[in-house]
């Protein structure tokens, strides 16, 4: 199924795989980040919008090609070989500002069937850390391998709990400071994280804040 032309303009759209979402800003300063699987359970394909239930197991899916449909829209090709689907740029204007109400019906339609969702990579996440610059002289020591708890999904959530395992070392890890790397690729906050990632953590500036010694 195909949407009608749009009045809606995309300024940027950009797929990060890794973290399996879409981010797309328009014109009139909107700016939403979509995740792969919202979008596949909400296909503008015809077999999906008839269908009696709710689309399952798309916790793990991810894009594998975007293509433009005339100047108007972008075909959305998922890895699970979903490939009939076409969203014009208001369609996807639409998903994002109704993003939160939409998410929420669908939760309530999976309970509905009692499909319980499953969040992907869940589980602790032992991975590496590579300290760069003046970070590697505060945490006395260039790399470290640390078990990461369940809880902490992303890269914010990362930088949280690294601020606050010391005494101290909050200060150090705030965004503003520190550009996040994972498997060598600079990343944005939302970005997730799964078992056995290199994550390198670079201060922005040469100098480093005044903190006491780590404790």
């Amino acid at each position: 199924m195909t949407d009608q032309p749009t009045q809606r303009h995309p300024t940027q759209i950009n797929l990060h795989t890794k973290s399996r979402v879409l981010t797309i800003g328009f014109d009139d300063g909107a700016l939403f980040e979509l995740p792969c699987e919202y979008l596949r359970v909400f296909s503008r394909a015809a077999e999906v919008r008839s269908a009696p239930q709710p689309v399952t197991g798309k916790e793990g899916v991810n894009i594998s090609a975007i293509e433009p449909q005339g100047q108007y829209a972008v075909r959305i090709r998922f890895d699970d070989g979903h490939d009939t689907s076409i969203y014009s740029w208001d369609t996807l204007y639409t998903l994002g500002r109704d993003q939160a109400q939409n998410w929420a019906d669908y939760l309530a339609r999976l309970e509905q069937i009692g499909y319980q969702r499953k969040e992907p990579d869940q589980g602790d996440k032992r991975v590496r850390l590579l300290y760069f610059s003046w970070l590697a002289r505060k945490m006395r020591k260039e790399s470290d391998q640390v078990i990461v708890p369940a809880s902490v999904a992303d890269v914010d959530g990362l930088l949280k709990w690294l601020g606050a395992r010391k005494k101290g070392a909050a200060v150090l890890f705030t965004p503003e400071r520190v550009r996040v790397t994972v498997n060598k690729q600079f990343t944005e906050g939302f970005t997730k994280l799964h078992d056995g990632d290199e994550i390198g953590l670079v201060p922005t500036s040469p100098t480093a804040p005044a903190t006491p010694d780590l404790i």
